[in-house]
């Protein structure tokens, strides 16, 4: 169900630090425990004679007396094989990973929380359901009768609903839902058994049906809606049941079956905080692009979080990206009072069938504090009646309960501001938010005369004031790798689509959920103007954001254009990338940091037309963004129009030639030379970006995005030192009462009474290491190790895009490193006279920094570790620690650390 909340600033928000001791020692695990994703060797097992990769592995665990299960198998796969492994007795870890090509913890994923409204106005236009359409160019594809024939669509999701009457309502060949896979059933929640079966119906979670609708609704219905791609065919693969998240194997799992199936784009709604380009979603995502298959991924919904903070696996290097922008319009409900005036309230269908007459708690349309106490015993059986209530004074629910106390069941709450549409928690109740003015009008008017309002199941749209612009939930980018996130941008706020028959039919939502699917659908009707072959579909994200448009800002005439660190190439608009005859590539000139600038860059224009046409080149920029402010990352909202600022402070660039005409089937190359912006205080972590424009006498417009880092990202903290978010300096143990402890401690490890340690990352780390050493030791806040070329050779900060571009089978690094024997015996076994390290109690590599949310909705504020077991399942024994925690520094052999006080590990 929607999340309806109350808008509250996040500056107010962030300013209160939060309350550990309510989330202390609660369970934060984001993998499944003993579960992994272990890859197969290669074609190693052809020289010693195994049937398989998969026997070979076996045959070596067995070997090697591990107790294992394997619970999920990898075969017959040109993407990723290999098994999920589930290790029943976790010192064997370091068998499985000398027996294994590859090594990966298996995360929990949740679906994106989706966010509420952004603004808009209060003034009903004519109804335009096809907003979306409108804004991107589909409307003209359908208007040419282009619907996504012929192409296949795989939806990774909840489920769909396939007996929703505009999804087709039948399941199997020749229908809309041609076929699919539930890997889990309704009952899975991310972390127990799951049952799967041939048949992906979801109709407990809507999510999937709404993905669904957006791609492929069918037109002539009662809201005039329809898909993107209506006549292309979907599968849907289930990896989600009713409640919870789902595992790292489940999607990995269905990307492959996904693809297996041949379908011609795959989509995906779901995510986590990454920041990095690697990690084994990302990277088979980024797999399955490069042999030839369009995917497209939801960017997330975190932009009330700042940048520097992408999601995985949109990450993946090869995948599309989708950053959301707002709708024109705002799809709501209508209700007309006995006057004749028509009031929008904020839902997709009818709250209520029939006329009521109109209560008004008080005819005070300036009381501040309406309906929070209880009603007097005067007040009439409220049952018969719609409830008006202000906004003000107290929480909405408390509000509702006392007038429910008095038998109400129907409620709209109106404004005590003039500002754009809201929305709000109200709980279970039958309640909805409508504008101030309406409000007193009824009060005024409606409630004066006697009148009643009567409920029509009417769509009004109502202009949006952010409609076009990036909507501020959007997650900024970029990767801590310096990868551009997001590719481009899609319509994703105030969606109308599909929603399961048993909740309603319909419903509006938003989030980067809702632009994903948009993307697919137009690279389906892409697909079908251009030929839908391998070639093709890999060129696919490069038409797209050659023909996008450029988003501002802001609505004022002079707004700076958005930062592609936040929309990436702009507004997709489809019907100029399905019929440009020219490509610019590369599409992504990335420029890195000032460490490892790269400014020398060069672009070829392509012209698969049959008449030649000349292009003038030119320099657009976009705002830059300063993304730190002291210790703090400059966040948007979630809940209003704020975005990161921009600023005018533009690279320079030359270009040569800047004019060129290029004859039909040939290309020309231009050169480019940037120079980073100056007179930047590197300490706010200052992104820019900007286009390189290529506008044709055809009248063609073309373009590339360029982005970079004017600071050293080498010369980011990465271990967060203050007291700002928790109210206790990071990091630290603590103790019983969830406060650091003060000095030596003693652990009973009986319940809460165990050995935890709480740090927050300030920026992302491509390796953190926690070890446990003797009480006595002491090290240096700083160390270096041959770190930097081994970081290198796997990062794009250092090597060029062509490289880059390759697309990794797997990473490079991983929990290998940790739990390999070698790396074992030094780490674990070694002698504290010899090594300062008596083992690694939790390893990560690739991770993400410490997010802004001030109630740890998604155990993101700060990281956790217990003290009871090391990082390869052995229990830590009785004796006297301290805790070493490492991370290392982007693109740098420089190690940040810190050493814990003395605690006691004391069984009885």
């Amino acid at each position: 169900m929607r999340s309806l909340v109350t808008v509250v600033s996040v500056v107010h928000l962030v300013a209160a630090a939060v309350d550990v001791h309510s989330v202390l020692h609660k369970t934060t695990a984001r993998y499944v425990p003993g579960s992994y994703l272990v890859g197969t060797n290669g074609n190693t097992h052809l020289a010693r004679g195994f049937a398989s990769p998969h026997a070979e592995l076996e045959h070596d665990l067995r070997k090697r007396g591990v107790a294992y299960t394997i619970t999920r198998v990898f075969s017959d796969s040109e993407i990723w094989n290999g098994a999920t492994v589930r290790v029943d007795d976790p010192s064997d870890l370091v068998e499985v990973a000398q027996a294994a090509g590859s090594i990966h913890r298996n995360y929990i994923r949740e679906l994106p929380a989706t966010p509420a409204s952004d603004g808009g106005t209060s003034n009903p236009v004519v109804s335009d359901t096809f907003s979306t359409h409108q804004m991107t160019g589909v409307d003209k594809m359908h208007a040419k009768g282009i619907f996504g024939n012929g192409i296949t669509i795989g939806i990774i999701d909840t489920g769909i609903d396939y007996t929703h009457p505009l999804l087709g309502g039948k399941f199997g060949a020749g229908n809309k839902v041609i076929g699919g896979y539930d890997f889990v059933g309704d009952a899975f929640n991310g972390t127990n058994t799951p049952h799967p079966d041939d048949d992906p119906l979801g109709q407990c979670a809507g999510h999937g049906t709404h993905v669904a609708g957006i791609i492929g609704a069918n037109p002539n219905n009662p809201f005039n809606i329809s898909g993107v791609a209506y006549q292309s065919s979907l599968n849907a693969y289930r990896i989600f049941g009713c409640t919870g998240g789902t595992t790292d194997d489940l999607i990995v799992a269905a990307m492959n079956r996904a693809y297996k199936d041949g379908n011609d784009i795959i989509t995906m709604s779901l995510g986590g905080a990454s920041g990095w380009t690697e990690g084994v979603t990302s990277v088979v995502a980024s797999k399955i692009a490069s042999m030839g298959r369009v995917i497209t991924i939801s960017a997330g919904n975190d932009g009330q979080y700042g940048a520097w903070y992408t999601s995985g696996p949109a990450t993946g290097i090869n995948a599309i990206s989708v950053g959301s922008v707002d709708n024109n319009v705002y799809p709501f409900q209508t209700v007309i009072d006995s006057t004749g005036r028509s009031i929008p309230y904020n839902a997709a269908l009818p709250i209520a069938n029939g006329t009521f007459r109109v209560y008004a708690l008080s005819t005070n349309t300036s009381i501040t504090d309406d309906g929070c106490h209880p009603l007097p015993s005067s007040t009439p059986d409220l049952s018969a009646f719609l409830v008006l209530i202000r906004r003000g004074g107290c929480d909405f629910t408390n509000k509702l309960a006392n007038a429910a106390a008095k038998g109400a069941k129907l409620f709209f709450i109106y404004d005590n501001i003039d500002e754009p549409p809201i929305s709000i928690d109200v709980g279970d109740y039958n309640a909805v938010p409508i504008s101030k003015e309406d409000g007193e009008y009824l009060v005024n008017n409606t409630l004066k005369k006697n009148g009643t309002v009567t409920f029509v199941n009417r769509i009004t749209n109502i202009p949006s004031s952010t409609g076009g612009l990036m909507s501020s939930f959007s997650t900024y980018g970029p990767t801590f790798d310096m990868y551009l996130q997001p590719s481009l941008s899609a319509p994703g706020g105030n969606i109308f689509s599909t929603w399961p028959v048993s909740m309603g039919s319909y419903r509006v939502e938003s989030g980067t959920s809702m632009s994903a699917p948009f993307i697919a659908g137009a690279a389906a009707l892409v697909l079908q103007v251009k030929g839908k072959t391998p070639d093709n579909a890999r060129s696919v994200r490069t038409i797209l954001q050659n023909t996008a448009s450029y988003i501002p800002n802001s609505k004022d005439s002079n707004a700076l254009l958005e930062s592609a660190a936040h929309a990436g190439a702009g507004l997709v608009q489809v019907y100029d990338a399905c019929y440009s005859t020219s490509m610019m590539s590369p599409a992504e000139l990335l420029l890195n940091d000032t460490t490892n600038f790269a400014g020398s860059h060069s672009v070829t224009i392509t012209n698969n037309g049959t008449k030649a046409v000349a292009y003038t080149i030119t320099h657009l920029a976009a705002g830059t963004m300063p993304t730190i402010n002291g210790t703090d990352y400059i966040a948007g909202s979630r809940h209003t129009v704020d975005q990161i600022p921009h600023i005018s402070a533009p690279a320079s660039v030359t270009i040569s030639p800047s004019t060129v005409t290029v004859q039909p089937g040939q290309s020309a190359t231009v050169s480019l030379t940037f120079k980073a912006p100056t007179g930047l205080d590197p300490k706010t972590l200052p992104v820019y970006s900007g286009f390189i424009q290529a506008k044709g006498d055809d009248g063609s417009t073309l373009h590339s995005i360029y982005l970079g880092a004017a600071a050293a990202l080498k010369d980011q903290k990465i271990i967060d030192r203050t007291d700002e978010w928790l109210g206790f300096q990071v990091p630290f143990i603590a103790n019983i009462s969830d406060n650091p402890a003060p000095g030596p401690t003693t652990f009973s490890m009986k319940g809460n009474d165990t050995a935890t340690m709480v740090f927050r990352l300030a920026f992302g780390s491509p390796e953190v290491l926690v070890h446990l050493v003797n009480s006595e030791t002491n090290v240096t806040s700083t160390q270096r190790r041959s770190f930097e070329t081994k970081l290198r050779a796997r990062s794009p900060v250092g090597r060029n895009l062509k490289d880059a571009l390759a697309g990794p089978l797997a990473p490079r690094h991983g929990l290998l490193d940790i739990f390999s024997p070698d790396t074992i015996k030094l780490k674990l076994n070694a002698n504290v006279t010899t090594s300062p390290t008596l083992g690694v109690v939790f390893a990560q590599d690739y991770f993400p920094r410490s997010s802004s949310d001030p109630q740890n909705q998604d155990q993101s504020l700060y990281f956790q570790i217990p003290v009871d077991t090391f990082a390869n399942g052995t229990t830590v024994p009785d004796g006297s620690y301290k805790l070493w925690l490492q991370a290392w520094r982007v693109d740098s052999a420089q190690v940040e650390s810190w050493l814990s006080p003395k605690f006691t590990i004391k069984r009885d």
